[in-house]
């Protein structure tokens, strides 16, 4: 047998991913609150409210906000399961809105409509043997928790989040084994605004507003877990990171030193989660930038024993870095992380540099750093599809993409890397958290929807709908 036809697991999870604030709408509907996403409309503005630069906590009229009504999952749950059903999926990796369970975020009480909302959805998904994994916190904190206590910034928000992810550990204990705490941590240094409700005043410290937010959000992970186990028991609760490594662009010493120094601004929140300390990187950098983290004298020990069972992260691109002015000066544009472009890979039509050997490369280097099981999270290719003659939509683009990926996948099992599953982006098409867009698509199921919120949300399954299936049918066998 092929060498790459037998490396994953029978147990493997096989799924796709998709985000409550990205896919449910009904953003007012069921009790629920309003939440930081809810404030993001398209257009110029976006991006600079993202990183909390614009202080955008009331709704405009006349603006378009996609969140809103998103793909209308919380009314088409049914439907959207059962095709995900029809594939195959082994997992599906969804988030809880926090504002759905508790609307204003510091509620004595919870919303009884919200739990009971993901109740029947978790029923849906079980019914169909399809395993829950659910992030407690993807991009979206109740608005009100960012005016009265300025969200993250506050040690305050350990508690409401503590009370929040124990009322649905309770809840779902016996519908859910897997759990995420952060959706990708560390964008709360690149996106401050939709990575933690962080708004940055005229004068402000940033470095020293952000580290202090996210030692808030790495003790409140901590207690997530802590909670987890003494609640269920036979759980695994994981940390997830933005990932995908950075290349020197040269080999002179002080490009490939640049490149370990960016894998560590991400890094420097899994060292913590997984290991449970500080690495010793990151005090010489609050040293040296005279950043003094205010901590309480249990934290330490709280982190120390309430390290996470496996590393969740997506992977969309690698990444390149160099010390030369003149090569810095050109930075790729599309993706959060600014990249230099790098010779040797092909780009999406969004600027994302296309490069599966950097999958394998990133699953390596995550094991080696922390010997905890992988669970690939998130990656896909973001591309605008075209309606043919009977509805279809030949995405070959987006299989070739997707089984470039399946095949390092493959060969970092074959390296030794445990991955215990994968769940590709948007298996079914909805909002950029990016850029807002519906155009930018990553589904295997097409939504009939435009970046202005018009169409009828019909679902058509595209040509990757089927090759998807085929490869969890297989177990990737068919690669």
């Amino acid at each position: 047998m092929d060498k790459l036809n037998s490396a994953f697991p029978s147990n493997f999870l096989w799924g796709g991913a998709i985000a409550a604030n990205q896919a449910e709408g009904a953003y007012s509907e069921g009790g629920k609150g309003l939440t930081t996403v809810d404030l993001l409309p398209t257009g110029k503005e976006r991006f600079s409210i993202m990183l909390g630069k614009i202080d955008s906590l009331k709704l405009k009229e006349g603006v378009y906000y996609p969140s809103h009504e998103a793909i209308n999952f919380y009314h088409r749950y049914k439907e959207d399961i059962a095709l995900f059903a029809e594939m195959g999926f082994k997992c599906l990796r969804l988030s809880i809105a926090w504002a759905r369970i508790f609307p204003s975020g510091d509620d004595e009480l919870p919303n009884e409509a919200g739990l009971q909302f993901y109740d029947d959805v978790f029923d849906e998904l079980l019914k169909y043997n399809i395993e829950p994994v659910v992030t407690t916190c993807h991009f979206d904190v109740p608005v009100h928790l960012v005016e009265k206590y300025g969200s993250w910034k506050n040690r305050k928000m350990i508690d409401f989040y503590e009370r929040y992810t124990k009322t649905i550990f309770e809840r779902y204990k016996n519908k859910v084994k897997y759990w995420m705490t952060f959706n990708e941590i560390n964008m709360l240094l690149h996106a401050p605004f939709i990575g933690a409700g962080i708004i940055l005043k005229e004068g402000e410290d940033k470095n020293q507003i952000l580290y202090q937010a996210a030692h808030h959000q790495l003790v409140a992970s901590a207690l997530a877990v802590k909670a987890c186990h003494e609640i269920i028991p036979n759980s695994q609760i994981g940390c997830m990171l933005a990932a995908g490594t950075t290349y020197p662009y040269t080999c002179h010493p002080n490009d490939v030193w640049e490149a370990i120094d960016k894998d560590r601004e991400s890094y420097f929140f899994i060292d913590v989660q997984s290991r449970g300390e500080y690495p010793g990187y990151a005090k010489r950098y609050f040293r040296e930038n005279d950043l003094h983290i205010v901590m309480e004298k249990d934290d330490e020990e709280l982190l120390k024993n309430n390290t996470v069972d496996y590393i969740g992260f997506s992977y969309y691109a690698s990444r390149c870095t160099c010390t030369d002015p003149e090569v810095l000066s050109q930075l790729t544009e599309g993706n959060i992380f600014a990249s230099i472009k790098n010779p040797y890979l092909k780009a999406s039509e969004w600027g994302w540099q296309i490069d599966p050997k950097g999958l394998r490369i990133t699953c390596n280097q995550l094991y080696d750093r922390y010997q905890k099981p992988l669970f690939i999270v998130e990656n896909g290719l973001g591309a605008i599809d075209v309606i043919e003659d009977n509805d279809t939509i030949n995405d070959e683009y987006r299989i070739e993409y997707l089984n470039s990926h399946f095949k390092e996948m493959s060969e970092a099992i074959h390296d030794g890397v445990e991955i215990i599953g994968y769940t590709s982006w948007g298996p079914i098409d909805l909002v950029s958290a990016g850029t807002g867009e519906m155009k930018k698509r990553y589904g295997y199921i097409y939504v009939d929807k435009d970046n202005e919120g018009k169409g009828t949300l019909k679902r058509l399954k595209k040509k990757s709908f089927y090759f998807y299936q085929q490869v969890i049918k297989s177990n990737g066998k068919n690669l």
